[in-house]
């Protein structure tokens, strides 16, 4: 197989830029200083085109790899034919390889190995050659296989025995295993039913609850929720809607192929996967029986039903389940990885003094005040809520708080207690209007993860975990980035079934988002954390450690070049992460912008030639350098210089704007001043919210009362489409309209269609 030839028709790319995009990868360049440094060498191949390329030429590499494997096992068997090597060559995914190899496996006992053992190969060989007549019945050439010793009883063990070895033939066979599985991605239907064992199991665990009740012994708050494993009994309905349930193959959409994968898991449903019996066997017959009128015809037949039913049809259900697993998978992954690059993305609040409020019942409420660089200044605990409502008291340890620190924004998490404590807080701004406080909910999804954590531990050794959590709310308001890099990317919360993925498949493409994220937006090396720190391009967790350390020890780096005084930070280190570090106080003014190092010497002679000095960068008055060199012309200019049109391009973007920050033109949060139940709703209402989360079928969006509004794919756009991505992105600031409320179960259904933002 032509790897580059056969990647770059996939992703409709040049066989020459993709060839260049991996001999930088596999120089071990990294993937953001690819995109960002070598746009010439690559033409222009940004971030995602080149993960997408190294991931499928990673995956093709590996089936070469398996595919040589194969044939030299075969080969060494001495069973390697060029009809063998042909399929081999011609397989293009793994299952195919695998299909090819299954009949020279070594296999675990069967009853076809069995029927080897016992010597009743030649008798399947003879069955097979279906003549239309034998020199005697076949009954009686299989009595000739009788043998006490061998386990052979009598006629009838033999020709089954026969038949098994047939069975397992026809099985092993890779082009009817081809055929079989194309038909059944095309027609197979999946059928779902209400585990009624586990039903009745859970029926008999509710009575012994009941009779545990009666006596005062502990109960199960929610048997209802139990009986589908979740913990919110008003979800235990989800499944609900497959307890009688059937969809085609082809048509079933990925939420829905997980959904019932955990409901499965969870002994709530019961799925099979299955083809229409007759028109598989139809096609196995008109394959293998050549004579209708061969005496064999009716064992062959009993081989080849047996061969479906017991081998082919339950193996092609794993193979199908694991394939629409797989896809299901890999489809909510990337809903995740782009919900997750939105809300990494999101703008940070600068400037401004935050008072982080970490809500809670029996323990009462954290605070924790940090200036306008993330320092903590004061921490305190509160109890306004139940079981205590000291409100008197917490009220005024707020506004003692807001008045001596100047406290612009309250940040509160989206946890438990948070209803009553966002009313609670609206009621004492509403008694300091001239502050101008305001207030925001915030997710704090992965917040008690990170104040749990040995990183947090770290940060705040003298803290309790709850004030870690009220620290890491308010700092995630003013830089969600830098903050949520602490967290591991699962936890953030934006993502569907995240917990059902393979832990790895999953962490490397949450990662990925995370390294693209931190690397176009830069990192300040002074100021960064090492969590921060270790997703910039070239650096691991030891490099970051030291960089943190070495600033400590010695004070804030003067420069980018200072780096490489840093242990295991060397030359090749040093190239692929200078360009994404900030200095913005350092003696080298270019060490403040994205320009990388290697072309300083390009962007001393751009300011020289149209009369700028490092002092303008500094200052910003660099503007107008774009228009000079337009009006001189760009082609003769990079001729001069010796650089690409790419290159110069980004060379002046960050001269005209240095320290610029590329999430400046997201649209801030929304701030509040006052709550808003769901009582206040009715059906036609406008209102402005927040995309909180992005799924297959829908968008929640947080519209100012405690539960999230969603906005089904339905309700999206006038115009059809095919995921809710192609509109709405977390952190969308969107108007959108009520269209029903269902309060007892606290759910809000929205409409955007028609609306106008």
């Amino acid at each position: 197989m032509d790897i580059v030839k056969t990647v770059a028709e996939e992703l409709k790319i040049k066989e020459s830029q993709l060839a260049a995009a991996l001999e930088l990868l596999d120089a071990g360049n990294t993937i953001p200083f690819v995109a960002r440094y070598r746009k010439e060498v690559t033409g222009g191949l940004d971030d995602t085109q080149l993960r997408n390329l190294w991931e499928r030429v990673c995956y093709l590499r590996s089936l070469e790899e398996r595919r040589r494997e194969v044939r030299d096992l075969i080969d060494a068997q001495g069973k390697l034919t060029p009809e063998i090597v042909t399929a081999l060559e011609r397989a293009t995914i793994l299952a195919e390889i695998e299909d090819i190899y299954r009949p020279f496996r070594p296999k675990r006992k069967t009853r076809a190995s069995v029927a080897r053992e016992r010597g009743l190969e030649p008798l399947a060989a003879l069955l097979m050659e279906q003549r239309t007549s034998y020199d005697m019945p076949i009954e009686k050439i299989a009595a000739q296989y009788i043998d006490d010793e061998k386990g052979v009883a009598d006629a009838e063990a033999a020709l089954a025995g026969a038949c098994d070895i047939i069975a397992e033939d026809i099985s092993d066979n890779a082009e009817y295993r081809r055929v079989l599985r194309d038909m059944t991605r095309e027609r197979g239907i999946i059928t779902v039913k209400k585990n009624e064992t586990k039903s009745k199991d859970k029926d008999k665990d509710k009575d012994k609850d009941k009779k545990e009740e009666s006596t005062g012994a502990n109960t199960n708050a929610s048997a209802t929720a139990s009986d589908i494993g979740i913990k919110n009994k008003d979800t235990a309905e989800v499944y609900a809607m497959y307890y009688d349930y059937s969809e085609s193959v082809a048509r079933i959409a990925s939420h829905r192929v997980l959904a019932i994968n955990r409901g499965e898991r969870e002994e709530a449903l019961k799925v099979s996967l299955s083809l229409d019996k007759e028109a598989a066997l139809s096609f196995l017959y008109s394959q293998i029986i050549s004579q209708n009128d061969s005496p064999a015809r009716k064992y062959i037949t009993a081989a080849i039903e047996d061969s479906y039913t017991r081998l082919i049809a339950p193996s092609i259900e794993r193979e199908i389940r694991a394939e629409l697993t797989e896809a299901a998978e890999e489809g909510a992954i990337k809903v995740f990885a782009e919900n997750l690059r939105h809300l990494l993305m999101q703008p940070p609040i600068k400037g401004k003094v935050v008072m982080g409020y970490d809500p809670g019942y029996r323990t009462g409420c954290k605070l924790a005040v940090v200036d306008e660089v993330g320092r903590v200044l004061d921490t305190a605990v509160i109890y306004p809520t139940k079981p205590h409502e000291r409100i008197e008291e917490a009220k005024k340890i707020v506004l003692s708080l807001i008045k001596k620190y100047n406290v612009n924004i309250i940040a509160i998490g989206n946890g438990t207690a948070s209803r009553e404590s966002e009313r609670f807080i609206a009621g004492v701004l509403r008694e300091i209007p001239e502050s101008g406080c305001k207030y925001v909910i915030v997710s704090e999804a992965g917040a008690s993860v990170y104040s749990a954590s040995k990183a947090g531990a770290e940060e705040f050794p003298d803290f309790d975990v709850t004030q870690r959590s009220a620290v890491s709310i308010a700092r995630r308001l003013q830089d969600p980035l830098a903050e949520l890099v602490k967290i591991e990317p699962r936890s953030i919360g934006v993502g569907q079934y995240q917990h059902d993925m393979k832990p790895a498949r999953l962490d490397a493409a949450l990662s990925g988002v995370v390294e693209a994220c931190v690397n176009a937006v830069g990192v300040d090396v002074n100021t960064a954390s090492k969590q921060l720190l270790s997703y910039v391009a070239g650096l691991n967790g030891t490099a970051a450690k030291n960089i943190v350390k070495y600033r400590e020890e010695h004070g804030a780096f003067p420069s980018r070049a200072a780096l490489l005084s840093v242990p295991h930070v060397g030359e090749k280190t040093f190239v692929q992460c200078a360009g994404f570090l900030r200095v913005p106080d350092g003696t080298e003014a270019l060490d403040a912008t994205g320009v990388h190092p290697e072309s300083y010497g390009v962007a001393r002679l751009l300011l020289k030639r149209y009369g700028y000095t490092e002092d303008d960068v500094r200052s910003g008055g660099a503007a107008g350098l774009r228009q000079k060199i337009e009006a001189e012309g760009v082609a003769k200019v990079c001729e001069e210089l010796g650089v690409g049109a790419p290159t110069l391009n980004d060379i002046v973007t960050e001269l005209e704007k240095p320290g610029r920050d590329v999430r400046d033109a997201v649209p801030p949060p929304i701030l509040r001043e006052d709550v808003l139940e769901i009582t206040d709703l009715e059906p036609g209402m406008s209102l402005m919210g927040t995309v909180r989360n992005v799924t297959d079928f829908g968008a929640f969006v947080d519209i100012g009362v405690h539960q999230d509004g969603l906005l089904h794919i339905s309700e999206i756009s006038d115009k059809f489409i095919r995921h809710p991505s192609e509109v709405l992105a977390v952190g969308d600031i969107i108007t959108v309209m009520v269209k029903s409320i269902d309060e007892k179960r606290g759910r809000i259904s929205l409409t955007y269609k028609g609306i106008k933002t």
